[in-house]
């Protein structure tokens, strides 16, 4: 067990998040109450590579989890200044996702000792779930 008093050392997890979105509740979601308002949930740049092949809803609903997951490893939510954009999923050249955090995120990463992000995200025609662990330097 490690005292919560010790120094961190470089790859030590800061904190987990989790998050399963269910398709059929986001489909309905994208198409009947935020189409028109797809750039308060994702970046420019998150609905362009949604948009290149594969199912677009099915890319979306994964990086949505991801946010959440994030969103839940710093111990924020979302609101009270902190919006999904905040969170931007993208693409290393191997493929991986990985987040990079903007506005008060990156200050609140910062004074939780965040350095880098572990992202694992699946989905189905059912589900979209996702998995961040927040490593410190």
């Amino acid at each position: 067990m490690t005292d919560k008093h010790q120094p961190l050392k470089p790859g030590n997890v800061v904190a987990h998040g989790f998050d399963v979105v269910d398709m059929a509740d986001f489909t309905r979601l994208m198409n009947e109450q935020a189409g028109d308002f797809l750039d308060r949930y994702f970046t420019r740049g998150e609905l362009t590579t949604a948009d290149e092949g594969g199912n677009r809803i099915e890319r979306l609903a994964s990086r949505f989890a991801i946010k959440e997951a994030v969103l839940k490893a710093l111990g924020t939510g979302w609101g009270d200044g902190i919006a999904f954009t905040d969170v931007e999923v993208v693409s290393k050249r191997t493929g991986a996702p990985t987040v990079v955090l903007h506005r008060r995120l990156v200050a609140i990463a910062d004074e939780q000792g965040i350095v880098r992000w572990l992202v694992s995200a699946s989905h189905t025609t059912m589900v979209a779930m996702a998995s961040v662990i927040a490593l410190a330097s």
